[in-house]
This record gives structure tokens, C-alpha cells and sequence, in this order.
């Protein structure tokens, strides 16, 4: 992802073949890393609807930024801890979780497996995480909350119309979600070109090169679609108001207009929601400063996976200053651009509470379904554990920054600065070296 990207060449086609000499691909369900399970989901899914997860807007400024600027962290490890049992475990609005992942809200999973809001659902719970559910999920959220036995949140889009969004309310308080996650960060529509050229857009466009793709495809084409064609209907944005509840393939679709999200919309919501209220796209100390006064509960330090603005900042280089404005008012969540288990580590030792998994979680479940899904949470939640155990932690509440470096973060504390925050563990009082004779050497 550090190579300049050209309209000369296709970008993801430059990234695939780097990964593919770092990495041979697997079988499925044998991955094991993030750039691994990426080739497989490239195998698996049709260009367009790959592209349209993998890909970020505009030139890929901001997707490659937020690569970069995890890796610029440098994380500086305690010696002689760590070992022993270490617990990830974590609290999150009063809901204790095993592991301080939570899956992003994403619209189409349903489109990478068969049911994938389900499967994605019920991998949370199995791995004792919560799952946020998207306004443009195929699965209705009473479905996807019938289904799992573990936290369901739910994303908000606003409709035009403010009966629609009443009426979404409910119907998601009604399934017994009390989380609410609102995106804020989609004042206008990004500028997604490469959604233009491959014609993924609402309704689907047709176009001999798409059609090639998916019968180039044909395990997705037998295994997702066709199974959905079997039951006798094509997918469907499922939330949306019965009236504009139409295929997604249909050209005589009825245009549902979102609002343009402001300020006196997020007081109206805090007024009419009575559970958690999360504001997820913010990228500044004020917004999150005044999100906490119109009374959120939590923040989201995100710019939409490099998926909106293509100038945005990384949402760790923003992390920090966050953290200290509201992180004693707000329950403060980072995403974008992990991929490791350190990267979990380096956004917790900032001061998120916790991080969201989009893409990664995506290709898991394109590969295996819900056991896709836990494999690539077990595989993120070892390399965090290996993390930890690395930097001298048992605990992720024991991060904190005294063990990373990083551009714009004060530096570590200075051993006596340090004593007082960082427990030492009792030792053996250390003796007098002078007063050991030394051997003699024989002559």
C-alpha cells in the first residue's frame, strides 16, 4: 500500500501482486495474517464487489495514510514482564467483553457470503465481542438480534424524512439494541471513482465486463447470489422503509434521500434515544468536546477506513489529543487501517477503550462465514496477546504511553517520573558489589 497510485495502472492490482511474492496464498480457512486472508477474499469475491470494500477514494491519500501512520509507532517494551496468563478482557457501556474488538458497521456483508450479516453476527458472539449492524444491511436488525446471543449495536444513517427515522428507532430499540452508533463524517457523498467505473452503485449496473467477472466466479455466484435467487428473492436493503425496500438490482427503485447530518440532529437523536449514543467520524478534540455537551456517550476516532475524505488525518495521529479532551466524559473507539494485533495494541496504548474491525472482518467472512470470522478474531486477539506479553503487559488496562513513540505524543516518562506509575514488582535487595571479593587468579 506504499506504492504512488497512477490512473495509469489499477492500484489494487499493484498491491495484489506485491502481497502475492510476501506471501503465498493459502487455503482457505488456513490464513494466517491480514494480507493472507486479503488474497483469498480477492479470490473469492467479484472485482466489484471487492474493489468496492478494499478500495479507498479519490487518489488513496487517506487509505495509505492510515497504514502508514500505525507503523510509524514505535512501540518501547518493559523488559523481564509479561509473562505468565494475560487478559484482554474489557467493559464497554456496562457490557463485559472478552477482547477489546468490535465489529465495524459495514454496508453489504451480506453480498461477501450468503446471510454474512448473520455470520458476522453470531462470530461476535461466539468470540464474546459486540456487532454493530449497518442502516444498509441486507439482514433486517431484527433478524441479526434474533439471531445472536451477544451485544448488538446498530449504525444510523438519516433519512430526508424524519418519520423514517423515528420509525427505524424503534424498530431497532424494539429488538433490544441499546447501543446506537450515528455517522457523522457523510455531510456530502465521497468521491469514490473507482464505484463509477466498475458500476457499483444503487441499482447495481449491468455492464459485459461485470457479468464476465461473477461467471469468472462462479462459488460466489452458486454459494451467495444463487442461494438468494432460491429463496425467491433478491437482496435488499432490509431497514429501509417498506416503500423503497426494492432489489437492489431493480431499475425502478425509489429514491430515499439521506439528510444532511448536523449538530441539531444529534441533539434531536440524544432526545428521542434513550440508550448509548456513539458518534462515530470524528477527527477533532472540539467536535468530540461538543458531542460530549449535546450528551454522547461515546466517540469513534475515524475517517471511514480512507473511505470519504482523502486528505483526512489518520485517526491515530489525532487519537491522543481526543483522548485528553473527553476520555474521562466519553468512551473513546478508534478504527481504520488495522490489520495486526499491535496495531490493536498501539491504538489502546494511546487511550482507545477499544477498535473496530471493518475490512478485515469483510474478507474473513467472504472466505468462511462465521468460521472465517472467528479465525481472523483468534488470529488478531493471539497477535495481541503476543503484543502484550512483547511490551512487558498482562493486562491491556496496564497500556498506556509511556510505551509507544510517536510523532506529536510526549516522549516516555523519565525513570523517576515513571517509578510512581508503573508498579516494580518486589525483588531481592541487590548486594554491595563491593564488598564481594573478587576470585583470585591463579598465576
Amino acid at each position: 500500500m506504499n506504492e504512488p497510485r497512477t490512473n495509469s495502472r489499477d492500484p489494487s492490482d499493484t498491491r495484489a501482486k506485491r502481497d502475492e511474492v510476501t506471501y503465498p496464498i493459502p487455503e482457505p480457512n488456513s490464513f494466517l495474517n491480514y494480507a493472507e486472508l486479503r488474497q483469498l477474499a480477492r479470490r473469492r469475491l467479484p472485482r466489484i464487489i471487492f474493489d468496492f470494500i478494499d478500495r479507498g477514494t479519490e487518489d488513496e491519500h487517506a487509505l495509505r495514510r492510515n497504514r502508514n501512520a500505525l507503523d510509524s509507532v514505535r512501540i518501547r517494551p518493559r523488559a523481564l514482564r509479561g509473562g505468565g496468563v494475560r487478559n484482554q478482557a474489557t467493559s464497554l457501556f456496562g457490557q463485559n467483553c472478552d477482547t477489546p474488538i468490535i465489529v465495524a458497521p459495514t454496508a453489504f456483508a451480506g453480498l461477501v457470503w450468503y446471510q454474512g450479516e448473520l455470520e458476522l453476527a453470531k462470530a461476535a458472539a461466539a468470540n464474546g465481542m459486540p456487532f454493530c449492524a449497518a442502516t444498509e444491511a441486507l439482514t433486517p436488525v431484527e433478524e441479526i438480534a434474533a439471531a445472536s446471543n451477544g451485544p448488538i449495536w446498530f449504525q444510523l444513517y438519516l433519512w430526508e424524512k424524519e418519520e423514517f427515522t423515528r420509525d427505524l428507532l424503534e424498530r431497532v430499540w424494539s429488538s433490544g439494541v441499546r447501543t446506537l452508533l450515528v455517522t457523522c463524517d457523510n455531510s456530502v457523498s465521497a468521491n469514490r471513482e473507482y464505484n463509477i467505473r466498475s458500476g457499483f452503485g444503487m441499482p447495481l449496473r449491468y455492464s459485459t465486463r461485470n457479468l464476465c467477472d461473477v461467471a469468472f466466479h462462479p462459488r460466489w455466484a452458486l454459494g451467495v447470489f444463487a442461494r438468494y435467487l432460491a429463496t425467491g428473492s433478491v437482496p435488499t436493503f432490509a431497514n429501509y422503509p417498506a416503500a423503497y425496500r426494492s432489489s437492489i438490482l431493480s431499475r425502478n427503485t425509489k429514491a430515499l434521500r439521506y439528510q444532511p447530518i448536523g449538530w441539531d440532529h444529534i441533539r434531536w437523536i440524544r432526545d428521542l434515544w434513550k440508550g448509548n449514543l456513539i458518534l462515530k467520524g470524528i477527527l477533532r478534540a472540539d467536535d468530540a468536546i461538543l458531542g460530549a455537551k449535546l450528551g454522547a456517550d461515546g466517540v469513534v476516532v475515524s475517517n471511514h477506513g480512507g473511505r470519504n475524505l482523502d486528505g483526512a488525518v489518520a485517526p491515530i495521529e489525532v487519537l491522543a489529543e481526543i483522548v485528553d479532551a473527553v476520555g474521562k466524559q466519553l468512551t473513546v473507539i478508534a478504527d481504520s487501517g488495522v490489520q495486526r494485533g499491535s496495531d490493536i495494541l498501539k491504538l489502546l496504548a494511546v487511550g482507545a477503550k477499544a477498535v473496530m474491525i471493518g475490512r478485515g472482518l469483510l474478507y474473513a467472512t467472504a472466505v468462511g462465514g462465521s468460521s472465517g470470522a472467528s479465525r481472523m478474531v483468534g488470529i488478531l486477539q493471539r497477535e495481541l496477546d503476543i503484543a502484550l506479553g512483547m511490551s512487558g503487559c498482562n493486562d491491556i488496562g496496564e497500556l498506556d504511553r509511556s510505551l509507544i513513540e510517536m510523532p506529536g505524543v510526549k516522549p516516555m516518562a523519565g525513570w523517576r517520573e515513571c517509578r510512581s506509575a508503573v508498579p516494580l514488582p518486589d525483588l531481592d535487595p541487590i548486594p554491595d558489589l563491593d564488598a564481594i571479593n573478587s576470585p583470585q587468579i591463579a598465576s
